[in-house]
């Protein structure tokens, strides 16, 4: 398959940035393979959910859908109704335990990132710190910066540089790991969120990550600002 163009890649990298509306716009690409129409179902279905339109999410996706789209749904029934997730858990523990599915990347994936909000770190890190995707090598390096282990999140980032190190992942990886180690690093950070802001259109995610790097430099007039655009953009990402 080298060498074959990656028909997913633009709408993958305005879902990484936070453009969940370019995303959602730019999704009719023709010629998809099979297993590249569910990828994008599922990006699609992500950027509903970072809008919290977790019902649409829910009603459009029945119960014949591909494994990875059925874990998307469970994502959106688990931030639809924070009152009830037991139940969504105890499926998604059903799932994980089956062999036929219980290894699939989009699946894993969302199980790192519901046990990540429920801050059971050593459960998501069960299913994610396998990698597989570029997707579950950042949010390993998202687990460990939780878990205070930046060490661990280098060690995992240096995996990412090594996969693609130009990667928009990556690169992000890399802002949030220089901002949780502070000092000298919140230039870098800064300068990777700057980066960002001249080659894509400006997101929420974007000008937020350059606000913290403003306050941890003590220019809060300039993130002030930034908050306040990134306030107006309202990009309503309530999780993804």
């Amino acid at each position: 398959m080298a060498g074959s163009p990656d028909h997913l890649f633009n709408l993958r990298n305005n879902f990484y940035l936070g453009s969940y509306q370019a995303a959602i716009n730019n999704s009719d690409l023709p010629n998809l393979s099979p297993d590249d129409a569910v990828e994008r179902d599922c990006l699609v279905y992500r950027s509903y959910i970072a809008f919290g339109s977790y019902q649409l999410v829910i009603n459009e996706i029945d119960s014949s859908a591909a494994t990875p789209l059925q874990a998307v749904k469970l994502l959106a029934l688990y931030l639809s109704n924070p009152h009830d997730k037991e139940s969504t858990i105890s499926s998604l523990k059903e799932w994980l335990a089956d062999p036929a599915i219980g290894n699939n990347l989009i699946l894993r994936l969302i199980a790192g990132i519901i046990f990540t909000h429920e801050e059971d770190y050593n459960e998501a890190l069960k299913h994610t710190n396998a990698g597989g995707t570029m997707e579950l090598h950042a949010l390993n390096v998202q687990i460990f910066i939780k878990m205070h282990r930046s060490d661990y999140a280098e060690r995992q980032l240096r995996v990412m540089q090594q996969i693609d190190e130009d990667h928009t992942l990556t690169q992000l990886a890399n802002a949030w790991l220089n901002l949780a180690v502070g000092g000298s690093k919140i230039q870098e950070a800064y300068l990777i969120f700057q980066d960002f802001s001249e080659k894509y259109p400006m997101t929420g995610l974007i000008l937020n990550g350059k606000a913290v790097c403003c306050m941890h430099m003590g220019n809060f007039d300039e993130a002030e600002t930034l908050l306040l655009e990134a306030l107006n953009k309202d990009t309503g990402c309530k999780g993804s």
